[in-house]
């Protein structure tokens, strides 16, 4: 496993990229859906030792190809709450205005997801709070902090249909090796 960037594409921005084999894609893949695998029972599934494959698991991890593990929480069985999904435009676009706008983000526990977008809008956040008198108060919140907010468009989900893995087979050509 080593880096490689044998002249990155433009679109990748320089970026160098781990070189994986089918069995590190095969390491990825079982981690994506059972994150709580002993290393032995992965060893096992990807078809290693349990030494190579620890070394392999330990490489994905200091790489930060692996950026940690988490349990998926069952909302729904916890607490009654509301998912709402905010697309957001900047009324600037200058640097220092999208650097105050995400600090802003960043200090609200309920915004559990926000990526800059390139085209129509500035900001895709994903808000998870109690119910949506919640969600108007930190929309209220974050107007009143002066961040630089123009306009937003909220939508409420109403339900789950997909949410998986990462397609691995179409993201690198070794995973089907």
């Amino acid at each position: 496993m080593t880096i490689d960037n044998p002249a990155a594409p433009a679109h990748h921005f320089a970026m160098s990229f781990l070189k994986l084999d089918a069995r590190d894609i095969a390491i990825l893949r079982v981690l994506s859906t059972d994150g709580r695998i002993s290393k032995s029972a992965l060893a096992d599934r990807v078809n290693l030792g349990a030494s190579a494959c620890g070394d392999r698991l330990a490489r994905l991890e200091s790489a930060g190809v692996i950026a940690g593990y988490r349990a998926e929480v069952a909302l729904r069985r916890l607490a009654p709450h509301v998912t709402v999904f905010v697309m957001a435009e900047l009324s600037s676009h200058k640097a220092a205005a999208f650097q105050i706008f995400e600090a802003a983000i960043e200090r609200h526990a309920e915004i559990t997801g926000c990526w800059a977008l390139g085209g129509g809008y500035d900001y895709l956040l994903q808000v998870i709070t109690r119910d949506i008198d919640s969600y108007q108060r930190l929309m209220d919140v974050i107007l009143a902090e002066g961040v630089g907010l123009a306009r937003y468009f909220t939508y409420v989900v109403t339900k789950a249909i997909k949410d998986s893995p990462p397609p691995f087979d179409i993201l690198h050509p070794s995973a089907t090796d």
